[in-house]
């Protein structure tokens, strides 16, 4: 079954790339929603559910970390499972969004097999 997919970055080329990624790694993809931010991608799952979050950290107007933070309170999207794809080389903000609820995270640059193997068992 196609999983629909949210990226949330506020760069529009990391969020096209990220696509053509999950099309190389063989992810049955169905929709792609886009988000620049946390408040797009909140505002976004308001009317698409989807299967997968994939989410950077360093965002204007809403971060990652405030956006996972959000996301578990609302019930019909806490069980998403989200991975961070991030610049951030601070352990602690990783680990933040590892305790937040992210189910993992990949470092940019990042290929298709790393978000592949980061998405094996997750969906």
């Amino acid at each position: 079954m196609a999983l629909d997919v949210l990226i949330v970055d506020d760069s529009a080329a990391i969020r096209k790339i990220l696509q053509r990624v999950l099309f190389q790694a063989d992810i049955q993809v169905g929709k792609v929603l886009e988000a620049g931010d946390g408040v797009e991608a909140l505002e976004a799952l308001k009317t698409n559910p989807v299967g997968l979050i994939l989410s950077d950290i360093n965002m204007p107007n809403m971060d990652g970390l405030q956006f996972l933070n959000e996301l578990k309170n609302q019930p019909n999207h806490r069980h998403v499972p989200v991975i961070m794809i991030t610049t951030e080389g601070a352990q602690a903000k990783v680990m933040e969004a590892v305790n937040l609820g992210a189910r993992g995270y990949v470092r940019k640059p990042f290929t298709a097999e790393q978000i592949k193997e980061k998405l094996v068992g997750i969906i």
